[in-house]
């Protein structure tokens, strides 16, 4: 079955005007918009990274203020906020660009904030051998704010915390404070 005819289903359970004109093209559009929310799933990481072997840098990389957009597969509603992602190269480096890629790789799939997190550590961790990887998100849900607890202003932090930013605490705090500052 078709997924536009999937969503003119539901809309028949749900509207009690089902053809009324502002309906008549939500099927497609729902359909079309789910599509590219959930766009994650035939792409891999592997296949879009660039690294470059061989550089003199081994300080921390940080990327901060990653916006991302995934759902929620617990209510198929949209979750939302920022990425901040640090590594420490252990001689190879990543394109800068292909750092927000991973995230929206791993955001555009039904998706749980946690598992987010730790899938976007794991793939830099496997795909760069850094000597440490570190991930912070931080989120407002859907699920939360508009409908059960309905919690307008609540934020969800998580983070992962791989290598030298688990081992060394003076690495993690360099990371957190560079994330603190404007």
């Amino acid at each position: 079955m078709r997924k536009d005819n999937l969503i003119r289903l539901l809309i028949e359970s749900l509207d009690p005007n089902p053809d009324r004109e502002g309906l008549q093209d939500t099927p497609k559009r729902v359909a079309l918009a789910l599509e590219d929310l959930l766009s994650g799933y035939d792409k891999d990481p592997a296949q879009l990274i660039t690294t470059f072997k061989n550089e003199d840098y081994n300080d921390m990389v940080l990327c901060k203020d990653i916006e991302f957009y995934s759902m929620c597969e617990h209510h198929m509603l949209p979750f939302f906020g920022k990425a901040h992602i640090a590594y420490i190269p252990n001689d190879t480096i990543v394109g800068l660009s292909k750092i927000p890629r991973i995230v929206d790789i791993f955001s555009r799939r039904l998706q749980n904030q946690e598992r987010l997190t730790t899938q976007i550590a794991k793939s830099m961790m496997t795909l760069l051998q850094p000597k440490g990887v570190a991930v912070v998100m931080e989120a407002q849900h859907l699920c939360m704010m508009a409908r059960g607890i309905k919690k307008q202003n609540g934020k969800v932090s998580t983070s992962s915390v791989h290598g030298l930013f688990k081992d060394h605490p003076s690495t993690r705090e360099e990371f957190l404070n560079l994330l603190n500052k404007n």
